[in-house]
């Protein structure tokens, strides 16, 4: 695609699902990126959640873990009131998410740090209205992705589906993430195996229950 970013120096991080730690990973992420010397941002192109004061929490806390503070209207170009779909926010407030306003965001970042990460909202599929889908936007930005893991029961099967969904798209897979968000899984340790077996990417790491974005750092490894 014509608008797609010349510079891939970075990575797409996409979930099995809302709400199992996909801005915590980031937020690792971009730690561990630090750790080896480089700048490194990231952007939350659309975010559905904000408190009277026009803050929302996934934003500010990429923003305190990036290498510097960031332009927010580059760093979160789709901001909507309401903590609901993107595509049902988007519609309430009369605004339409436009895919190659993001992808002229991301390229304004890249110029900007060495690596900049990009954070999906929900998981793999979400609409963002007429103009496509959180797939249609990785298809577009032409980033390897970062598959991040909620490790609960069911999860085997949402990893697997979301692969799936991923290599349709003819997109790179990266690497994947096992978050621990629910601490008392059952057979936690088989189905981490489950997965290994079955997902053709590497595991960059597991991040415990209850740890910190700097502490979870330690335990992850950048994909090559």
């Amino acid at each position: 695609m014509k608008d797609t970013p010349k510079d891939t120096r970075g990575w797409f991080i996409t979930g099995t699902d809302t709400e199992i730690g996909k801005t915590f990973v980031a937020c690792a992420l971009l730690h561990a990126l630090r750790r080896t010397g480089v700048s490194a941002l990231a952007m939350k192109p659309i975010a559905a959640g904000f408190d009277e004061q026009g803050v929302n929490e996934d934003v500010e806390r990429l923003l305190a873990a990036s290498s510097f503070a960031a332009p927010r209207a580059l760093v979160n170009p789709y901001g909507f009131r309401a903590a609901i779909a993107p595509h049902i926010a988007a519609e309430e407030e009369g605004r339409r998410i436009e895919l190659p306003h993001i992808a002229a965001s991301l390229t304004k970042l890249q110029t900007m740090a060495d690596v900049v990460l990009v954070e999906g909202v929900g998981g793999f599929c979400v609409p963002l209205g007429a103009g496509g889908d959180t797939a249609d936007l990785a298809s577009l930005l032409g980033l390897p992705l970062i598959l991040v893991v909620g490790m609960r029961l069911g999860c085997i099967n949402h990893a697997l589906l979301t692969q799936q969904a991923i290599a349709a798209r003819g997109l790179p897979l990266a690497g994947w993430v096992a978050n621990r968000i629910d601490p008392a899984m059952s057979r936690f340790s088989e189905n981490l195996a489950a997965l290994q077996a079955r997902l053709p990417a590497p595991l960059l790491g597991v991040v415990e229950h209850g740890t910190t974005p700097e502490r979870a750092a330690l335990a992850l490894r950048l994909p090559d």
